[in-house]
């Protein structure tokens, strides 16, 4: 007896249609590009300006002009940061430091109501931070003049700042890379107080010289307990 001829097998359809396919294939590079992006717009906003606060000027009891003071009538910072050669801290400016010139001048100004009202009740004048730094890093002013690193170096062109704000991003980073190579952004002695930065960062001539004055030794100065302790 004759064997019926097999009938052909139908054809067998793929899991997916060519359409779903191509979905997926599509949704899968859209994710990545998606976590790529994230990944990268995350990276920029934890080193942008906006989350290290630079030009962040906070309010202050009165509206001091650095840029009056400082810039336009030549005002040395140690009058009212009286201790930053001294100590870690740099000291902020008494009501009786404001008196001093100003029980004679401007007294009837509203602006500098908030002093004369101090000076009245004897409570002190309230300073809001500008600059500040993490508890277990430690800083100290003193230390950073007698080795050359002027006040511009990390609170930028005070003589022109109507209000005090900040200026640099004070990471870990930038502090470091100073400690690395400290030496062109050091200043000569007679400028460490200018109420303005220098025009231009030390050529390695006299970066070198400057360390040297100083007495810079750089193997020191990245080691963990210099600003860990």
């Amino acid at each position: 007896m004759a064997t019926p001829p097999k009938r052909p097998s139908p054809p067998r359809r793929p899991p997916f249609s060519p359409r779903a396919t191509t979905v997926f294939r599509v949704s899968l590079v859209a994710g990545g590009l998606g976590l790529a992006s994230a990944g990268y717009a995350t990276w920029q906003y934890y080193h942008s300006p906006y989350w290290n606060r630079i030009g962040f000027a906070p309010g202050q009891p009165v509206l001091f002009s650095h840029r009056h003071h400082a810039g336009e009538l030549r005002l040395d910072c140690r009058n009212c940061h009286s201790t930053v050669e001294s100590s870690a801290f740099a000291g902020m400016p008494s009501t009786h430091t404001c008196l001093a010139c100003h029980s004679q001048i401007f007294t009837d100004t509203a602006m500098l109501q908030p002093v004369v009202a101090s000076g009245a009740s004897d409570q002190p004048l309230a300073w809001t931070r500008v600059t500040a730094l993490p508890d277990h890093v430690y800083f100290n002013h003193s230390i950073h003049l007698a080795k050359g690193v002027g006040c511009t170096t990390c609170h930028g062109d005070v003589g022109n700042l109507a209000l005090m704000a900040k200026t640099q991003p004070l990471t870990m980073r930038w502090c470091v890379d100073c400690h690395r190579d400290p030496g062109p952004r050091l200043q000569p002695r007679e400028e460490l107080f200018s109420p303005h930065p220098p025009p231009a960062r030390r050529s390695p001539a006299e970066a070198a010289a400057l360390l040297a004055t100083y007495g810079v030794h750089r193997e020191h100065l990245t080691n963990c307990s210099t600003c860990h302790r």
